[in-house]
């Protein structure tokens, strides 16, 4: 290990983003993973079938289309085709109802009847500054927007969003966009997941809410590729217990909760910074259901099946009552779900009679309870007769999430709870969240800004951050394919 420029803990994708970054900018660059393959939330198994892959944590991706970082590393010329189905998601309701957010907007408000116009209303100006929009809330938080329009269209919708998801006539919409926020994963209505609403929900009227091609591991072989074509080296089933492990390495970025970077820095770090990183706050739990089926999934309303993915939570009130029950720690038998069919927008995942679904169910941090029985009674309210599609069936409770991926804390798959203070003062509140008080030691996480997705740029930003601090580099490496480790 002897100079090494860049020790980097964990390959999930901030990681990932840290040693393209590092890497492209000539450094030395050496990656450590304790599992034996790359990728966090990235990975994709065959479960049940060798020819069925089944993505284990992350499936759908609308940051890796939208994100700065990925936007120059540029995933399609590197051979990882994002793809985008006609309807970005679906809400399916009682009655065999459903509230669809299609790709094309107006097709959208034209199904929302007297509400049509308020979504067009919440989403176009949205839509006509994206990138601006975009790196705003993919920033560290720490520099003026690129789009000074940008913040003004966001804080009236959030800040109005953040006391009322309704505000709409009709049960569709109020449901459609309460989903949506319900991703920010607690307490609703919230600034932060009015926040979550605004940048999710109108990415599924522009650059989509894709998938790709063969499942999210490809996300993370691409980074891994270029890495290694830079001259860097993975280190796999390689746990790092003890920072003093990379003492020869003139830098260290932590692909890992604050829980862990506790853990591996022991006694080293100041007394009131460590005692800050335990005060972090985690988010409630995902506990997750693999399904093997036999066919597509019988909703009572078919054009739910055209979804790429597919909230189950009911109406608004429903779900603003059940995620107020889970954020207090409360389990209940109708948690809230996300699920996605890959095979709707990717049919080369299903052999015949053979096809993945993916589920998530919000439930309380630590939840220690099978989610099956949990996550099957939700689908068939929307699809009856789904239970008999079923071939085979494998569960990760909010618990044992932790054990698969100790950033995960408590089955928190956000890495951090998602509040207003917590996503402008993530892990601690300090000027650059990135460096920590150790010399050359960096967080590069999740639990640092912008937060959860799979989106690259806070292992981009903790990058940038060294790289000028460390190496006296000012510029931005190159990110685009088929560039030399130069710099602009």
């Amino acid at each position: 290990m002897t100079g090494i420029d860049a020790a980097v803990v964990g390959t999930g994708p901030n990681g990932l983003a840290a040693a393209v970054t590092l890497a492209r900018a000539g450094l030395r660059v050496e990656l450590f993973e304790r599992a034996d393959d790359i990728g966090g939330g990235l990975r994709s198994k065959a479960l049940f079938d060798d020819d069925v892959m089944h993505d284990m944590c992350a499936a759908v991706h609308p940051m890796a289309a939208a994100s700065r970082f990925f936007r120059e590393f540029d995933l399609g010329a590197r051979g990882v085709e994002l793809l985008n189905p006609d309807i970005s998601y679906a809400h399916p309701l009682d009655g065999g109802r459903a509230a669809l957010a299609h790709r094309d907007l107006s097709a959208t408000c034209e199904q929302l009847g007297p509400d049509g116009e308020r979504w067009r209303n919440l989403m176009q100006p949205l839509l006509d500054h994206s990138a601006g929009v975009v790196d705003l809330v993919l920033s560290g938080r720490r520099t003026l927007p690129r789009d000074p329009l940008a913040p003004l269209l966001l804080a009236g919708r959030v800040l109005r969003h953040s006391t009322s998801l309704g505000g709409f006539r009709g049960e569709k919409a109020a449901a459609l966009l309460t989903g949506v926020a319900a991703h920010a994963m607690g307490r609703l209505p919230s600034v932060a997941s009015g926040a979550v609403a605004m940048l999710l929900g109108h990415l599924a009227h522009g650059s989509g809410w894709p998938l790709p091609r063969g499942g999210s591991a490809r996300i993370a072989e691409a980074m891994a590729v270029d890495i290694t074509a830079h001259g860097g080296l993975f280190h796999t089933g390689a746990p790092v217990t003890d920072l003093r492990q990379l003492r020869h390495a003139k830098t260290v970025f932590l692909d890992t909760s604050p829980k862990t970077f506790l853990a591996l820095a022991a006694s080293r770090l100041p007394a009131r910074y460590a005692r800050a990183l335990a005060a972090f706050r985690y988010g409630p739990g995902a506990a997750k259901v693999d399904f093997l089926v036999s066919e597509p999934i019988p909703w009572s309303n078919p054009a739910v099946g055209r979804a790429g993915t597919v909230h189950i939570g009911g109406t608004h009130a429903e779900i603003v009552r059940q995620e107020a029950f889970t954020a207090r720690g409360v389990p209940t038998g109708e948690p809230f779900v996300l699920l996605s069919d890959p095979t709707v927008t990717d049919p080369g995942r299903a052999r015949p009679g053979r096809r993945p679904v993916w589920a998530y169910a919000h439930v309380p941090n630590g939840d220690t309870r099978d989610p099956i029985p949990l996550v099957r009674s939700r689908i068939e309210r929307y699809a009856p007769g789904f239970g008999d599609t079923v071939i085979a069936q494998r569960a990760i409770t909010a618990a044992d999430y932790e054990s698969y991926n100790p950033n995960y804390v408590g089955g928190d798959i956000g890495a951090g709870a998602i509040t207003l203070a917590q996503s402008l003062l993530r892990p601690t509140p300090r000027l650059d969240p990135y460096r920590t008080p150790l010399p050359g030691v960096y967080l590069c996480s999740a639990s640092t800004p912008p937060g959860p997705s799979v989106h690259g740029m806070s292992g981009y930003l903790a990058a940038l951050s060294a790289l000028r601090r460390e190496f006296g580099v000012r510029t931005a490496p190159v990110l685009a394919p088929a560039v030399t480790a130069s710099t602009r």
